[in-house]
């Protein structure tokens, strides 16, 4: 599904639709429920998407559509497994120090 998105900076909110086979309101109506959207406002005020936006949004997708989670189960999951990515990366960096100080 992601493997035929286009390379670029920047996707308007048609583009995104169509990538994703989201409707346009749902894609706004997402960027008001999930922190991980957020689009930026073009000078003419044109939602575009950033390619982490993206996959913010297919990950969203796959929670609400096919593992059939509430809005506000899929807000806790993505706080979740944020806490533990945050948790990793503090664990890693107190290893890389470790190591540091043994070479």
């Amino acid at each position: 599904m992601t493997q035929n998105i286009p390379d670029r900076m920047f996707y308007r909110i048609k583009e995104v639709s169509s990538i994703t086979g989201l409707k346009p309101h749902v894609l706004r109506y997402w960027e008001q429920e999930f922190k991980d959207i957020k689009p930026v406002k073009s000078p003419t005020g044109q939602r575009l998407y950033k390619r982490k936006d993206l996959d913010a949004i297919f990950t969203i997708k796959k929670l609400l559509y096919e593992k059939k989670f509430t809005i506000n189960g899929a807000k806790k999951y993505l706080t979740g497994k944020k806490h533990l990515l945050n948790e990793i990366r503090e664990d890693l960096t107190e290893i890389v120090e470790i190591l540091k100080r043994r070479v």
